[in-house]
């Protein structure tokens, strides 16, 4: 389990990354844009870590609300159910 899971975080925050690089530039090309609810599901089926330093390397969605909140909340319900797992 544990060798599937490190290839498929790294590539899911890469993959993460590049959708927000990709919107922040559709942004800046007034274009058709990622839906939030997109970036939000990458971010929670593994991506947080990469859609926060995206958030921050590309100073996209930074102090849109509720998207500014919504995943650091993902990020701290991932860590608590890997503690969680971790422990049992």
């Amino acid at each position: 389990m544990v060798w599937f899971a490190i290839p498929f975080l790294l590539v899911i925050n890469l993959w993460t990354i590049v959708c927000f690089c990709q919107d922040k530039q559709r942004a800046i090309a007034r274009a058709r844009r990622i839906s939030e609810a997109d970036l939000l599901t990458l971010a929670a089926i593994g991506g947080s870590p990469g859609a926060l330093l995206a958030r921050r390397w590309f100073r996209h969605k930074t102090r849109k609300e509720p998207f500014s909140t919504r995943p650091l909340l993902i990020c701290a319900i991932q860590m608590g159910l890997a503690l969680g797992f971790w422990i049992l």
